[in-house]
C-alpha cells in the first residue's frame, strides 16, 4: 500500500507540476480554467486508463455481484467516509452536523452490522459528505485553477492541495494489515465506478463536448457543497483569482 501511495503521489506531484509550468503560457476563454489544454491531455490521458480498466472492472463487479450486495458493500464504504466527515464538520464548527454524523457513525457500526445496513438513513438522519477542501473553503481559502488530476480526474487548485490531508484522513489507511487496506481501497474505488456506470455513458453519448460538461458539473457542485447547498448567484473566477 505505501508503495502504491508513493507511486501515486509521484503522478499527482508531476501532473501538478506539469500544470503549473503551463500556466505562465496556455489561455483559456473560461476564467476557471486558465490550464485548459494541459487539463485536457490528462482527462485524456485518464479516460483512457478507464477504458482499459475501471470500466471493464466495475462492469464485471456489477455482473457478477447482486444489486444487494453492491449496496451493503456501498454502505459499509460509506460508513467508514463518514468518519472524515464528521471530523471536517467539526474543524467547520458545524456543531449539529458534527453530532448528527457522529450518531450515524455509530447507528450504523453497531445497529447496521458494521455499516452494511444504512439504518441512519431510514431514521432520518442526514448524511453530509465532508472533506479538507470544503473545510479550506469554508474558511475563506479560494478555489483556484480548475484541475485535472492524474488518475483522480476533476479538482480546483485547493481542492488538489487538500487532497493528501484527505487521503491521510481516511480511516482505512489507519489500518495496520496492509492486504485488508489494499483490499478496501480497490473495492471502494470499483464500487465508486460502478456507481457512475450509468452517469457516465450518458455525458458521452449526449454532451458535444464531456470535457466541458464534467468540469462545469464539478465546479458547481464543489460550490453548492461548501455552501451547504445554498451557493451565491454568481461567482467570478477572475475576482476569485485576484484575492490573497
Amino acid at each position: 500500500m505505501r508503495a502504491v501511495a508513493r507511486r501515486l503521489s509521484l503522478l499527482l506531484g508531476v501532473g501538478m507540476l506539469l500544470l503549473l509550468q503551463a500556466c505562465a503560457t496556455v489561455k483559456s476563454a473560461d476564467a476557471s480554467d486558465p490550464w485548459e489544454p494541459m487539463n485536457r491531455s490528462i482527462y485524456q490521458f485518464n479516460d483512457a486508463i478507464d477504458t482499459v480498466a475501471l470500466k471493464p472492472a466495475a462492469q464485471l463487479y456489477v455482473k457478477v455481484l447482486p444489486s444487494m450486495v453492491r449496496t451493503g458493500v456501498s454502505n459499509f464504504m460509506g460508513n467508514l467516509g463518514d468518519v472524515w466527515s464528521m471530523a471536517n464538520s467539526a474543524l467547520q464548527l458545524k456543531g449539529q452536523a458534527t453530532v448528527e454524523t457522529f450518531m450515524r457513525i455509530n447507528v450504523n457500526t453497531f445497529i447496521g452490522l458494521g455499516g452494511i445496513l444504512d439504518v441512519a438513513s431510514e431514521m432520518g438522519i442526514e448524511k453530509r459528505r465532508e472533506d479538507f477542501g470544503q473545510t479550506l473553503g469554508y474558511w475563506g481559502v479560494q478555489p483556484g485553477p480548475y484541475v485535472v488530476l492524474p488518475l483522480f480526474g476533476p479538482s480546483t487548485l485547493r481542492d488538489a492541495l487538500a487532497f493528501p490531508v484527505d487521503m491521510k484522513g481516511n480511516v482505512t489507511n489507519s489500518l495496520a494489515d496492509e492486504p485488508t487496506r489494499n483490499g478496501l481501497l480497490v473495492t471502494r474505488l470499483v464500487d465508486t465506478r460502478a456507481g457512475l456506470l450509468k452517469a457516465v455513458d450518458a455525458i458521452k453519448a449526449s454532451s458535444l463536448d464531456p470535457y466541458s460538461f464534467v468540469r462545469d458539473a464539478y465546479l458547481q457542485k464543489r460550490l453548492n457543497d461548501i455552501h451547504d447547498g445554498n451557493p451565491p448567484s454568481s461567482f467570478d473566477y477572475n475576482e476569485a483569482s485576484s484575492k490573497p
